[in-house]
This record gives C-alpha cells, sequence and structure tokens, in this order.
C-alpha cells in the first residue's frame, strides 16, 4: 500500500511570512499526512518563530545566505530526511485540497517509478498567457514516462518540478540525488538520471498545487537563461534534446488560444516575451563565452556565481 509509505516534506525557505505558516498547518492536516516537515531556511532574521512552535513534527534548520544552493539546499533536507519517499515544495505553492500529499504518494505503486510530480494550477490574479502555460505544461491527464517516450515527447520526458514532486529515496541516493553545485533545474537533472537509468516518472494530475507567476520581460529572459546554463552545464543529460522545438509549440497553441478567446492584442505581449525567452535561452546556452558583467545581468541567481 503506497498509503503506507513513510514521508516527509522538505521546504526550502526565504523570508518567509504568514503564508509559510498557513501552508505549513495545510500540510500538516492533509488526509495523508506528513511524517515530519523539514523548512530548510536561509537566514534572513525574518523567520517566524510560531513556526517551530506549530507542531513537533514541524523541523527547521537553518542555512547562511552563501550557503544556499537549488540542489545541495534540496540535498541538505534529504541527508535530515530517514524516510521512504521525500517530498519537495516550495514555500509559494499552496495545496488544492487537502488529498495533495495521497495522490503523489498513489504514483508509486509502481516499483519502477522513481519520481511523481503534480499539476500546477494558475493563481487567482494568473495572466491569461501565463493561465494557459500551465495548462499546456500541466495538463489534466496523468501520465507516466520512460525511457521509451524520449522519441516521442523529447525533452518533456524529464520534466519535472520541485514546486511540487516526490522521490523515491532509495532510488535518489542510489543515483547520487541533486546536484550539489547547480543554478537551476537541478529536478529535471535528476528526472534525466532516472530516465536514463530505467525509472520511470509519474505525472500525477490529481495531485494539485495552485502556483504561478506573472513574469515580465526582463524575469523571463533571467529565468531561461539559468534553465539554458544548466541545459550547458549537463550535455550528459540534455545533449541531443532541444528545448526550441517545444518553446515553439507552446508560442503556437497560446496564439491560438488567444485568438480563440478573442484576445488578439495579447498576441503582442506573447510575441514580446516569447522572444526575450529565447534571447535569454540562447544567451545561458553559449555564456561560458560572455562576460561576467553580462552573465551577472543575465541571471535570476547572482550569488550562484559568486565563486564562479
Amino acid at each position: 500500500m503506497t498509503q503506507n509509505l513513510t514521508a516527509d516534506i522538505i521546504i526550502p525557505t526565504y523570508n518567509p511570512d504568514d503564508k509559510v505558516i498557513r501552508l505549513v498547518k495545510c500540510l500538516l492536516s492533509q488526509s495523508c499526512p506528513p511524517r515530519r516537515i523539514y523548512l530548510i531556511d536561509t537566514e534572513t532574521g525574518k523567520f517566524p518563530g510560531e513556526l517551530e512552535k506549530i507542531s513537533e513534527h514541524v523541523i527547521v534548520r537553518h542555512i547562511r545566505p552563501e550557503e544556499f544552493d537549488h540542489g545541495g539546499t534540496r540535498h541538505l533536507g534529504a541527508e535530515l530526511s530517514d524516510a521512504e519517499i521525500l517530498i519537495y515544495m516550495t514555500q509559494d505553492a499552496v495545496p488544492a485540497d487537502c488529498e495533495l500529499l495521497k495522490n503523489l504518494l498513489s504514483g508509486f505503486e509502481d516499483e519502477k517509478t522513481a519520481a511523481v510530480y503534480g499539476r500546477q494550477l494558475p493563481a487567482e490574479d494568473c495572466q491569461l498567457i501565463e493561465r494557459y502555460t500551465r495548462s499546456f505544461n500541466y495538463p489534466e491527464k496523468s501520465r507516466m514516462k520512460s525511457k521509451e517516450d524520449l522519441e516521442v515527447l523529447g525533452i518533456k520526458t524529464y520534466f519535472c518540478s520541485n514546486v511540487c514532486a516526490a522521490y523515491r529515496k532509495s532510488v535518489y541516493e542510489e543515483l547520487g540525488g541533486f546536484e550539489r553545485k547547480t543554478i537551476f533545474n537541478e529536478d529535471m537533472i535528476l528526472a534525466g538520471k532516472m530516465i536514463q537509468a530505467g525509472y520511470q516518472i509519474f505525472y500525477a494530475a490529481d495531485a494539485r498545487v495552485i502556483h504561478s507567476h506573472n513574469y515580465g520581460c526582463l524575469q523571463q529572459l533571467q529565468r531561461n537563461f539559468d534553465l539554458a546554463v544548466s541545459q550547458a552545464d549537463h550535455p550528459e543529460i540534455f545533449s541531443g534534446l532541444p528545448s526550441e522545438g517545444e518553446g515553439i509549440r507552446l508560442v503556437m497553441n497560446t496564439a491560438g488560444y488567444l485568438l480563440k478567446m478573442k484576445k488578439p492584442w495579447q498576441l503582442f505581449s506573447l510575441v514580446g516575451k516569447s522572444g526575450f525567452k529565447y534571447l535569454g535561452y540562447r544567451l545561458g546556452k553559449c555564456y561560458k563565452k560572455l562576460p561576467k558583467w553580462l552573465i551577472m545581468k543575465c541571471t535570476m541567481n547572482p550569488r550562484y556565481w559568486g565563486n564562479l
């Protein structure tokens, strides 16, 4: 029974507020509650003391800002936990119902399943284009992905998001876990290793969280720059699986959606943001040829480059 699997939740936090308190309380009240919740907080002096008093099942670990790393910090959480399933979330993801954890764990019925990730629904303030992007990346139907899907899905085979994702710890440890030093995309890097090793990744459409961003053009450029940097640094995972085709398909489908919704003027926003995305991606792919000052303008994670 998958519900009998022990599961811990690991959430990196930064400048946490009352929303984090509500998130923790919501997770503890799930129909299938976690054994423990580990909060790996980047020390800011603003951490609500109430969090450590909510429950004996909530454990807070503080790290210095210079210690934070997208992969390394999450790996720290894995080292703290001895659960069979490691569930990762972000502090701005809100469970859509009380069945989130139960539905994530149900995805591990097949022993070959190494990871399960959930569906991200748009928040109420989500803009129309981003709302469609959410439905494009997180459809209504669940799907199991394996090495056999590479020819059909391409790079989407490796798609997985630590906004809401669960990992079988035995496989996590077998493959070395998250990269200890990575700018971004630690979830897809590990998912790629899992697929290449013969394991499966399950997309659980019924495991739902509310999570979206209304990024502007510069933020889109920076996010895609960091994404491309991670791909350039890991050719063993991403070589031969370009992202451009998937990006073009998203743009074309979004344009069709805007016309269907009779919002043709939003095509200008779509073209502009898509251009910034592509520019960021191309710059990130060749970041080793760029001067440091330009890299610092293009990245969302300037601290990552501090020691490089």
